[in-house]
């Protein structure tokens, strides 16, 4: 038993910090690749953190009682646990949450934990007891806490002032409540609490700093799978994410879309269908007027034989709720079917009207020529397509065409073409 665990439980325990930091010398040297970001985070002393906490500035609220109370080999692994929250920047994905998901930040946390210690745990690593996972609600590993989120219960309302987080985290100050016993502070959830220091304390890390440390431990982390091959799934994934993001191609296509949409728009054109309101000064002369035409689109899809027309039907529904949400409907959008030759087209106003037929060769220069040969030519066409196809040799002066590439491997298209690479296998978020 532990010189703390025979104290009275008001009794001041003070900070044993040769212990402490002999447990962050020990989780730095089993793993490496975390060590800049171990050191990173400056110790605060606290008899109101329940056990050890970060906030959003890189600084670790430790508990004395909490240190005396757990072993070495667990304080490594909580080490580890708190700077895999700022390493994975929690606290900033929390804040692109709504509203009401911010709102418990309980629940919020237990989420976030079942994210992180699914990889320590599957790592070896030792843990305090009452730790949270993702078995404990019935989830699978390998998740992102925005995924475990919805999965998690409510948390019970307080019935206490706990101060110190309540009876059931250990707190020594307050009224016992029914806190659940998980408080990682501002760095995890996002939420400031009474304990932490404000963004002006000393030691502070700031977002660029935080963005340098991240990346440098991400590097360290690659490293040290290529020539060791020893890191846990969950930090690979992680590292390959802060070194090469992802990008959301539904977001990135809708912005090209917009910004074709706005270019069409403006460009005004005269029209006798209208006459102008200047006529009236001319009363034998017919004037035009200026219209602004609503855009139309035209989208090209590679149906040759290298692809799957489950993957093409998925891909086409998404970019259907892309121009929906842009406000392009309606007959102003023009399928057409093309391998090496155009085998439908068609004016559609749901994806389950597209035809998709063909399975030859690939030659969307054929797709784009034909979907232009219309008396009302698309302002912009979308070419859906894996890419090994010849393009046309030069830009085109009145149409501007979005090449959607789809698969890993796409060639990228002329630079006069926009590109968005396209992920048909990328639900997860």
């Amino acid at each position: 038993m532990s010189e703390a665990a025979g104290r009275p439980a008001g009794e001041a325990v003070p900070l044993d910090r040769t212990k402490l930091l002999a447990a962050r010398f020990r989780a730095a040297g089993e793993r490496p690749y975390l060590a800049s970001a171990l050191y990173s985070l400056t110790i605060v002393p606290s008899d109101r953190v329940p056990t050890m906490g970060v906030d959003r500035h890189w600084r670790c609220y430790v508990s004395a009682r909490f240190v005396a109370d757990t072993s070495v080999e667990q304080l490594a692994g909580v080490w580890i646990h708190e700077v895999a929250h700022l390493l994975r920047d929690h606290h900033g994905r929390a804040d692109r949450l709504t509203a009401e998901q911010r709102a418990d930040h309980h629940r919020l946390n237990i989420a976030q934990d079942c994210e992180i210690n699914d990889d320590l745990i599957a790592d070896g690593l030792p843990l305090p007891e009452g730790r949270m996972e993702p078995s404990l609600y019935g989830l699978p590993t390998g998740g992102l806490f925005e995924q475990y989120l919805a999965s998690i219960p409510p948390t019970p309302r307080c019935r206490g002032v706990c101060g110190a987080g309540g009876k059931s985290q250990g707190g020594q100050s307050g009224t016992p409540c029914d806190c659940p016993p998980v408080e990682c502070g501002s760095g995890a959830h996002g939420h400031q609490r009474p304990w932490e220091q404000d963004g002006t304390g000393p030691a502070a890390v700031r977002g660029v700093e935080a963005d340098a440390i991240r990346r440098q431990t991400a590097q360290a982390v690659r490293a040290h799978a290529r020539s060791r091959g020893k890191v846990p799934a969950g930090w690979q994934r992680w590292a390959e994410q802060v070194l090469e993001p992802t990008v959301d191609w539904r977001q990135a296509l809708a912005g090209a879309v917009r910004e074709a949409a706005a270019w069409a728009g403006g460009a005004v054109d005269y029209t006798y269908q209208r006459p102008s309101r200047r006529g009236a000064a001319l009363p034998r002369v017919v004037l035009p007027s200026l219209r602004r035409p609503l855009p139309r689109v035209a989208i090209v899809i590679d149906t040759s034989g290298s692809m799957s027309d489950d993957d093409l039907a998925a891909v086409l529904a998404e970019v259907g709720g892309v121009l929906r949400a842009v406000g392009v409907r309606g007959n102003r959008v023009a399928v057409l079917a093309c391998d090496a030759d155009v085998h439908a087209a068609r004016r559609v106003s749901t994806v389950g009207e597209v035809v998709l037929a063909g399975g030859g060769g690939t030659d969307m220069r054929v797709g784009i020529s034909a979907a232009l040969a219309v008396p009302e030519p698309p302002h912009f066409v979308i070419v859906l397509t894996d890419g090994y196809t010849p393009w046309p040799a030069s830009a085109l002066s009145r149409t501007r065409i979005i090449a959607g590439l789809v698969g890993s491997e796409a060639p990228m298209p002329p630079s006069w073409i926009e590109s968005i690479p396209i992920s048909i296998t990328s639900s997860k978020t």
